[in-house]
């Protein structure tokens, strides 16, 4: 049996776009294999797992296991890579960085951006754009760099996990640390009340893509979304919202895509007081998660989402307490027990 933090780096460390999640999904199948009562992965790629219970109700629980990153466009004569964002990718986060592309060489790249004096320059870098930056792979031509990387080849922040005491650093902690709770709540639970059903997801960061579809065959009673949110807890971060690191999970009310089920929302808190688990509540002014996916299924889910506070979310070093996800985990233990008391 793993740590949190042994499988959050094997997680993490894992390069697996959306719509090229197939690495990191065998990663968690790997993990889970001996805690589940089944699996399959549907026409889509989900990964979906069970655990059977007893009483006849089903819990499904969520997390997207993608990962944001760029493609590659276009291949210049003197072979300087273009790019475009898979996901939500600001360019100001990919200057200067390394990118690290899914094709069988692992080939590298270094992110530049264009100006030819000065001032282009400066006005490119306050107007920074896909249009503006390049991907240098240290190729001398077109025909050299097409040796090494083909037009439509994914890539990622070249990035790795720290551990820091309580706090993890990695790209991709959204959503691979809501993948990580599911692993030891599967692994922590014993025999259950309730059917309990894992959604490893693909494509949440371009649409919800893989939620849209994964209920369907299980038609759940309720839907529980796990999925990081912006930790403002730094100096003069965002004044209108206040979660914050190590203060626990954050109970979902609304995001610009879902309001959260109220009986559900109010059965988490419950039973995070019940159980003495520290949380927050989470109103977030922008963004969406797979909650939104399933309210919309067949003729609707009840849904919630649990969310993991994470300072600097889609850069190359999202940062996570990890007591918070040990909380998360305790949590979901006690509510697939008790949702439907």
């Amino acid at each position: 049996m793993s740590s949190l933090t042994e499988i959050l780096k094997v997680l993490t460390e894992t390069n697996s776009t959306s719509g090229r999640e197939e690495a990191v999904r065998n990663k968690i199948l790997g993990f889970l294999s001996p805690y589940v009562d089944g699996h399959r992965v549907d026409r889509l790629g989900n990964l979906i797992v069970w655990k059977k219970g007893r009483s006849g109700k089903k819990i499904l629980l969520d997390a997207h296991m993608d990962e944001i990153g760029v493609v590659v466009t276009h291949i210049d004569d003197r072979g300087f890579l273009r790019i475009e964002m898979v996901g939500g990718m600001d360019p100001r986060n990919l200057l200067g960085s390394r990118i690290r592309f899914l094709n069988e060489e692992g080939t590298c790249g270094v992110v530049g951006v264009e100006g030819e004096t000065q001032e282009e320059l400066k006005q490119n870098l306050e107007k920074l754009s896909f249009d503006r930056i390049y991907v240098d792979i240290g190729a001398y031509s077109k025909e050299e760099a097409m040796k090494r990387i083909n037009i439509g080849t994914f890539g990622v922040y070249d990035s790795h996990f720290e551990n820091f005491g309580n706090v993890c650093i990695s790209k991709a902690m959204d959503d691979r640390v809501g993948c990580a709770v599911l692993i030891k709540l599967f692994e922590s639970l014993k025999e259950t009340e309730h059917s309990i059903y894992g959604v490893f997801s693909v494509q949440e960061e371009v649409g919800l893509v893989g939620a849209s579809v994964a209920a369907y065959e299980i038609d759940p009673d309720i839907a529980i979304a796990l999925d990081v949110t912006g930790a403002f807890d730094t100096p003069k971060a965002h004044k209108r919202m206040g979660m914050k690191l190590g203060a626990g999970p954050a109970m979902k009310v609304m995001d610009q895509a879902s309001i959260s089920d109220r009986r559900l929302l109010n059965k988490l808190v419950e039973t995070a007081e019940k159980h003495g688990i520290p949380y927050q509540m989470e109103v977030l002014v922008f963004g969406g998660t797979d909650a939104a996916g399933y309210q919309k299924t067949k003729s609707g889910i009840p849904s919630a989402t649990v969310s993991i506070p994470t300072r600097y979310i889609h850069t190359p070093h999202e940062m996570v307490d990890i007591r918070d996800v040990e909380n998360t985990v305790k949590l979901l233990n006690h509510f697939c027990q008790e949702a439907f008391d």
